[in-house]
């Protein structure tokens, strides 16, 4: 069975960072495409970045040069460095793969950015 464990949120100072981790079981990540999500408050769910098998990457332009996502298929690991934090970068932050067209998600990792 497929698991996602996030882990590495908390509370951080704008310009501040923090990396977030992904423990992945039940699957083989070298061959597959992560992806980093964060649901801010009363907003839906949006893709902040992606990491396909040969490590190219994707960034939307409201995070592109602060955060950098990260994966040690040995480990089966998948992190995202997040620097240069913002009060907008605030959300649940979720890694996410899909396993022969089934999407499976972790718990999520709150990420508050606040002075």
């Amino acid at each position: 069975q497929v698991q996602l464990v996030e882990s590495g949120g908390g509370l951080v100072q704008p310009g501040g960072s923090l990396r977030l981790s992904c423990a992945a079981s039940g699957v083989i990540l070298s061959n597959k495409y992560i992806g980093w999500y964060r649901q801010p408050p009363g907003k839906e769910r949006e893709l902040v970045a992606r990491i396909g098998p040969f490590g190219d990457t994707y960034y939307p332009d409201s995070v592109k040069g602060r955060f950098t996502i990260s994966r040690d298929n040995a480990q089966n690991m998948i992190y995202l460095q997040m620097d240069s934090l913002k009060p907008e970068d605030t959300a649940v932050y979720y890694c996410s793969l899909s396993v022969e067209r089934e999407i499976f998600w972790g718990q999520g990792t709150q990420v508050t950015v606040s002075s």
